[in-house]
């Protein structure tokens, strides 16, 4: 049975800010199953500012989407036909399609998903967000009662669940969000201790006043302007995380302006600064079942939570992930590609 999967690849490679004209909606037919293979219908598509790195040819630690290949992410789906005997048509997993309607891979590399929570969360709080996170804070940031930890972009999903998790350990959490919307739900939706607008023209001083006792953990996601405020407030032995950075993925050039990396090592050298970059990944055989054990109850009982920002149909997912680049989202971005079948509502109650 051939079946046609309607697919969103690279088009052409970005310079500096992606636009829709890097990418093309297409489709394609897809081969008959193989022994150990499934067939799946993408019914979620997560998306995540990392997929800007694999649109480039620079260093990074993964290969670039090649042109005319389907864009990476990852994915809930439904399978649909099944040859792999662990799997069978009508579960859910969590895989990596990326940015199409139907896909085939092999069933071991598949994770099955229950039914006991909405299954949006596997792709944003109960999945890599989520636990880009918990790693970062339990391996290298490492909150203690008392401390403060700061993060930017702390609305999104990793940003969110960062200053929750410290809180959860006894620390106090600042978050940094843009507007003042963003800035109202870090303390009435996810319960931080204060909130920074770093589009305020006094952001600085903002941020100074919300740090008294200075900052134990700076949770590093964003780069920019945002950390070059958050420098000098690093307390002695203070801790910083570091999985991305938003705010120069986009950069044609070197930054403008002075060299600061010189006054960035004798901060590290004069404060005795841990300084760790990693990806998630690394962590994931040593982690991945503490931070279930852990995270799901504080969903379930709204000790950590979080919010999904959903946009429906496929072809609107280029828009979509260029606006993420920009911070129009609200939290974890999503692209919805399919229905799901009868299961979890949307309170993840069961049907």
């Amino acid at each position: 049975m051939s079946v046609q999967s309607t697919r969103i690849v690279l088009a052409s490679r970005p310079d500096g800010a992606p636009t829709r004209d890097n990418f093309r909606l297409e489709a394609a037919t897809l081969p008959d199953l193989r022994e150990g293979q499934v067939l799946l219908r993408v019914v979620y598509l997560s998306l995540d500012p990392y997929m800007r790195g694999r649109m480039s040819t620079a260093e990074s630690y993964a290969d670039p989407v090649e042109i005319d290949d389907v864009m990476v992410g990852g994915t809930v789906a439904e399978v649909v036909e099944s040859r792999y005997p662990d799997l069978a048509p009508g579960d859910y997993v969590l895989s990596y399609s990326g940015w199409c309607s139907h896909a085939i891979a092999d069933g071991a590399s598949l994770r099955t998903l229950g039914r006991d929570r909405p299954l949006s969360t596997a792709l944003g709080v109960l999945g890599m967000p989520g636990f880009t996170a918990y790693a970062g804070l339990e391996k290298i940031g490492k909150p203690q009662p008392g401390e403060t930890l700061v993060v930017a972009a702390a609305t999104g999903p990793v940003g969110s669940a960062v200053g929750q998790i410290a809180k959860a350990r006894g620390a106090r959490a600042v978050g940094i969000a843009g507007g003042p919307e963003k800035c109202a739900a870090l303390i009435d939706e996810f319960g931080f201790d204060a909130a920074v607008d770093h589009r305020a023209p006094d952001f600085r001083d903002r941020l100074r006043d919300a740090v008294p006792g200075g900052i134990d953990v700076y949770f590093e996601n964003v780069g920019g302007r945002v950390a070059e405020a958050v420098l000098p407030l690093l307390n002695l032995y203070a801790r910083i995380p570091l999985c991305g950075l938003v705010a120069q993925y986009n950069l044609t050039g070197a930054p403008e302006g002075v060299d600061r990396l010189p006054g960035f090592f004798t901060r590290i050298l004069v404060k005795s600064l841990t300084v760790r970059g990693f990806i998630q990944s690394e962590f994931v055989s040593e982690l991945y079942p503490q931070f279930l054990e852990e995270m799901v109850p504080w969903v379930r009982d709204g000790v950590v939570r979080y919010h999904e920002d959903v946009v429906d149909g496929l072809e609107n997912a280029p828009t979509a992930f260029i606006d993420l680049l920009e911070g129009k989202n609200f939290g974890k971005r999503i692209i919805r590609v399919g229905e799901e079948q009868t299961g979890v509502d949307a309170a993840g109650e069961i049907d």
